[in-house]
């Protein structure tokens, strides 16, 4: 006799009975890319309906996006090529744009959880996530910034800081700064396992934080973030930063490395974020536009898929449309 599994796919009301993965608003963390002026909006072509906004229409879209279900936000600056150096120091500037943004932003929404990312490329001239030193990326003078940016961001009222700059040791070093200035309640969501990858073009374009193009300066960031070939890797690298005590554990990007996520789910407890990355999304809206995919259905798709693989919380440009579709 064989089984008939089909029994149980009969109808709408029985298939929702024994749905196993449930997407909703609580799951989303929406990236926004902030701008200095006022009342300025800046469309990201590689991103159809992404913009870079300035601090009040940022704090605007917070509002309408809290009433919507998003409440977490990651937030990242386009920074003025005048204030880039190859220290990284205006990240850390007490008045600087994303302190200002993270402020404004509790003011306006103090249930809002914010997310901050700490990485020194979008303030570097060299477009990278560290130091340069002697034509190299130069790991442990990029601690000490790093611990100055997150500490500078708590301050500010940050939630959580996001290092996203895969620099050994920094979560250790992000920890013990956190703790040694009172701010023992700032999480740390850690990029443990954030690869090479391809699809982050359109992301580099919108805050024009690329690597330049120069024979002295590494011309990718292979050196640090991880090779796409490697999965073994990755349970090293999250296995490192949750003891050096990560309290979320970052994969990146999201739908190509749904085998990652899997294998980390088995063997940790702390939850996983999982970002579906700029050009995940270009390419659901570049085909949805062409009319080769149905926008709607192929991003909840998606979603739903990175949620079913084991991530707690998805980083998704999408965030806003998709909380509209699920509150209908």
């Amino acid at each position: 006799m064989f089984t008939r599994n089909r029994r149980l796919r009969s109808n709408a009301s029985i298939r929702s009975l024994i749905q196993e993965t449930q997407l909703t608003t609580n799951d989303f963390v929406l990236p926004m890319f902030v701008m200095e002026g006022d009342n300025k909006k800046e469309a990201i072509s590689s991103m159809p309906g992404v913009f870079r906004q300035s601090l009040d229409l940022t704090v605007q879209q917070v509002k309408e996006n809290y009433a919507l279900g998003i409440k977490a936000i990651n937030i990242y600056m386009k920074v003025s090529d005048n204030l880039k150096d190859n220290t990284g120091k205006e990240a850390w500037n007490p008045n600087g744009l994303m302190q200002t943004t993270i402020k404004a932003i509790k003011d306006a929404v103090p249930e809002v959880i914010i997310m901050p990312d700490v990485a020194l490329d979008p303030y570097s001239i060299y477009g990278h996530d560290g130091i340069i030193k002697n034509g190299k990326v130069d790991n442990d003078s990029t601690l000490e910034a790093l611990a100055n940016m997150s500490v500078s961001l708590a301050e500010a009222g940050a939630d959580i800081v996001a290092p996203s700059d895969m620099m050994d040791g920094r979560v250790l070093a992000i920890r013990e700064a956190l703790d040694e200035a009172n701010y023992t309640d700032c999480g740390i969501l850690s990029y443990a396992a954030k690869y090479a990858s391809a699809f982050y073009g359109p992301f580099r374009s919108a805050l024009d934080s690329a690597p330049v193009d120069s024979q002295d300066i590494p011309e990718d960031k292979k050196t640090y973030q991880m090779d796409f070939h490697n999965s073994r890797e990755a349970i090293t690298e999250v296995l490192d930063d949750v003891a050096e005590g990560a309290d979320i554990i970052m994969i990146k990007p999201g739908m190509p490395y749904l085998d990652i996520v899997s294998k980390v789910r088995e063997i940790i407890t702390q939850p996983i974020a999982v970002y579906q990355v700029s050009g995940e999304y270009a390419m659901i809206k570049a085909a949805a536009q062409n009319g080769w995919l149905d926008n709607d259905k192929v991003l909840i798709e998606s979603l739903t898929s990175i949620k079913r693989a084991g991530a707690d919380m998805i980083f998704t440009y999408a965030a806003p449309e998709v909380a509209k579709l699920l509150n209908k």
